[in-house]
């Protein structure tokens, strides 16, 4: 099986809520400095489930990595751990910057309460595909 073909059996996503975004935070994944995401957990578990893998696309739709799910629980929004928000890879990698830019995210979504139910999710990267595999 083609690697194109066994990738399009995995459910595909992009970080963030908007093209810019997606391929800003792919970046950090690739960098290895973005090992974890969350999302609200009124969105479901989204196919989610520690040891599955999926593939991120970049901003304009292509496939870019596959990583695989390692740690999937849910908390609350205002008692995620320090070391979560610095392993989302953003800004100073501190909780305030975390909190501001998951805050700010969030209510663009209409989603935000400060005790709201988070999916947080760490993972790896498996593997660089597409045009970023030959670089």
């Amino acid at each position: 099986m083609s690697a194109a073909r066994a990738h399009s059996t995995l459910e595909h996503f992009a970080f963030g809520d908007s093209p810019a975004m997606a391929d800003e935070l792919l970046a950090l994944v690739l960098q290895g400095k973005k090992t974890a995401t969350c999302w609200p957990a009124s969105q479901g578990l989204k196919g989610s489930a520690a040891g599955a893998r999926y593939v991120v696309l970049d901003g304009a739709g292509a496939p870019c990595v596959v990583i695989e799910s390692t740690e999937l629980v849910q908390r609350r929004f205002d008692e995620v751990p320090d070391d979560f928000a610095a392993e989302e890879g953003e800004g100073d990698l501190s909780y305030a910057h975390w909190a501001a830019v998951h805050e700010d995210c969030f209510t663009r979504e209409g989603a935000f309460a400060p005790d709201m139910m988070l999916w947080c999710e760490r993972f790896r990267l498996v593997e660089i595909i597409g045009e970023g595999a030959d670089q």
